[in-house]
């Protein structure tokens, strides 16, 4: 499989409900189960990506453009952005659904970083030196 095809095969979309005990006094998610959310999902595709084991480094800019309400679907979507010797940036898009209605906006967005490591917990690197003739 070249580099193209791993990107686009680790594209990850998780759907789930926002149920009243996740959002705060507003009757809208709250915003750090949104980023926990955003995190897993960044795990997810960069794991798929590489298959290795992977721990996130930092957040970048976390835009939160549209509240997300109670009684509504959010779908996560994660894609590999950026990939280095050890490291991947994840960009995350947040949408926001009406369950019954056709409605769906963005509503957060934001890039995670992870590092893959080793079972000494130290920096891997992603690809062998052959796998990488392939990236973008």
């Amino acid at each position: 499989m070249n580099y193209e095809e791993k990107i686009q095969n680790s594209e990850t979309r998780v759907f789930k409900v926002v149920f009243p005990n996740i959002t705060n006094h507003h009757n809208t998610m709250f915003g750090g189960t949104v980023m926990e959310m955003m995190d897993e999902v960044a795990f997810m595709t960069a794991t798929r990506f590489a298959r290795k084991s992977f721990v996130t480094v930092s957040c970048d800019r976390i835009d939160f453009k549209k509240p997300i309400p109670a009684d509504t679907l959010v779908e996560l979507i994660g894609r590999v952005k950026y990939v280095g010797n050890s490291s991947l940036k994840v960009n995350i898009e947040v949408y926001v659904e009406q369950m019954y209605d056709e409605i769906r906006e963005k509503a957060v967005s934001g890039d995670f970083t992870l590092v893959a490591i080793g079972p000494d917990k130290k920096p891997v690197k992603i690809f062998e030196r052959e796998e990488t003739t392939n990236q973008l």
